[in-house]
């Protein structure tokens, strides 16, 4: 009898341990850290599927029982991450609790809508295509709870990095671009945007042009002052960066007098007052430059002809022609 009983006890040891080491062992077969893809949310049978299509797990037994025991029954689109040594009770948990491996998206300077479809698209579900967001961008409808138009809807995508789902719609991640730009406007923010004469989004619109002047961080504080000067008399902004814009040559070095003539909105030596949105995505620090612009006479600026890399601020034309001058004869002579 005690025989029996401790064959008993062996046989329920063994299988505890079997059991134990089927459910939290690394059992996973991934040897190295991977992503699990679900374009779509599945059901129960669906998922132990496409687990055993992925070739992640050598049986179903213990994700089948870890399903059923958690009563899970549906499982959400996205992008699992899988790492090595992984258990299956791990796994589970992680697929029950829709715990997704968030993707970075990184943006920098981006000029156009296009760049920006691109740039997601890149990064989230392939079902969910450039092309599908390029469409909610071109969308007035779709933008309007931003309250923003198409030609303004780069106004409130800050150059931050975003953590997004791998599963998230063009919605979710606008919700997510405009939940920076909100934090961006304190209430101080706002108070000198007022001073300025602007609102957020016209702040957003002079600053991309001010970004795209100087990658000098202290001359955009009197650039920007030049052109909320010009602002203020109804001059025209007369600016060469929304010339290069309308012209969708970004590598453009040099802006031509057949460039000023080009018809369009953006193009500000043909039309008075800001364009209608901006020609990038600002930096922070752009933006700061134009709601901290110091109090200044300045009408015209240009590159110094010492080619060093700093401009040259005058109050009038004659003053600016002057400077003008010098910087062109150097730049004739650097040429020859």
């Amino acid at each position: 009898m005690k025989k029996i009983a401790l064959l008993l006890f062996t046989v329920l040891c063994l299988g505890a341990i079997w059991t134990g080491w089927g459910i939290f062992g690394p059992t996973i077969n991934y040897r190295q850290a991977s992503y699990f893809y679900l374009p779509n949310s599945v059901n129960r049978e669906d998922l132990i599927n496409q687990l055993q299509q992925d070739s992640i797990l050598s049986t179903t037994r213990w994700a089948r029982l870890l399903l059923k025991l958690g009563d899970v029954n549906k499982v959400k689109a996205g992008r699992y991450k899988i790492n090595k040594g992984m258990s299956v009770f791990q796994l589970i948990r992680n697929l029950k609790n829709g715990k997704q491996s968030l993707v970075k998206l990184v943006i920098n300077k981006v000029r156009t809508k296009e760049e920006l479809a691109g740039l997601i698209g890149e990064k989230i579900d392939s079902k969910t295509d450039s092309i599908e967001i390029l469409s909610y961008l071109r969308s007035k409808d779709s933008l309007a709870s931003f309250k923003v138009d198409t030609n303004q809807v780069l106004s409130i995508v800050m150059p931050l990095t975003y953590e997004i789902s791998w599963s998230e719609s063009p919605h979710q991640i606008l919700t997510r671009f405009h939940q920076s730009w909100t934090q961006f406007w304190t209430a101080a923010n706002i108070e000198k945007a007022t001073k300025k004469g602007l609102s957020p989004l016209e702040v957003s619109t002079l600053a991309s042009i001010v970004e795209e002047e100087t990658n000098n961080k202290e001359d955009r504080f009197k650039i920007a002052s030049t052109y909320l000067n010009r602002l203020k008399i109804g001059m025209k902004l007369q600016a060469d960066p929304t010339v290069k814009y309308v012209t969708r040559n970004f590598r453009l070095n040099r802006i031509m007098y057949g460039h000023l003539s080009l018809n369009s909105p953006y193009n500000t030596y043909q039309n008075t007052g800001l364009p209608p949105g901006p020609i990038c995505t600002p930096s922070i620090h752009a933006m700061q430059a134009v709601l901290d612009a110091p109090e200044t006479d300045f009408l015209f600026f240009v590159a110094s002809w010492k080619f060093d890399g700093s401009t040259i601020f005058t109050s009038t034309y004659k003053e600016h022609q002057r400077y003008v001058k010098l910087f062109h004869d150097e730049q004739m002579k650097r040429i020859q």
